[in-house]
């Protein structure tokens, strides 16, 4: 099993980006995951015995947030990753998937950004951020044999902030 977690956040405009900010995104969210996606599949491939990916992706690989168009690209380039290593691994049995969290709860998050979690909490219907205990129960359950028909799906995990109509 492998869940690939890694993810840089940080916020830059499209028009004052520096190349070199968008490199370090895309390299730490998408090109990592695409490194431990290849060696692990690899391996499970090599002992016989199939496996699961879960691939950490974002609701914002759907709905792109100001400053992030770095992020946005690489997780949406982690969901299509995560379907097509799902088309290619799946003759040898291992199913790949994607988890896509919404706004997770941290330490000092209230303090480091309230207005954004005002907003995101006015949004969730189910009303709470996420808690990390959240993804990592929607993991679980893809990583899990309960999941065994299951490949190539992206699980949303946002308390319902998808729901709403966009216009």
């Amino acid at each position: 099993m492998l869940i690939n977690n890694a993810g840089l956040y940080p916020l830059a405009g499209l028009l004052t980006m520096a190349a070199a900010e968008w490199d370090a995104v895309i390299a730490a969210n998408l090109r990592s995951t695409f490194l431990c996606t290849q060696a692990v599949a690899r391996q499970m491939i090599a002992q016989g015995s199939g496996g699961a990916i879960v691939n950490i992706t974002s609701i914002e690989a759907e709905n792109p947030a100001p400053h992030h168009s770095h992020y946005s690209a690489a997780k949406a380039g982690v969901f299509m990753l995560t379907r097509s290593a799902a088309a290619e691994l799946g003759r040898h049995g291992i199913r790949v998937n994607a988890v896509a969290p919404g706004l997770i709860w941290r330490e000092g998050l209230e303090h480091d950004w309230p207005d954004g979690v005002n907003r995101y909490l006015a949004a969730a219907p189910l009303g709470r951020l996420g808690m990390p205990e959240d993804v990592a129960d929607a993991c679980l359950f893809l990583a899990s044999p309960a999941a065994r028909w299951i490949t190539g799906a992206s699980l949303t995990v946002d308390g319902g902030v998808l729901t709403h109509q966009v216009y």
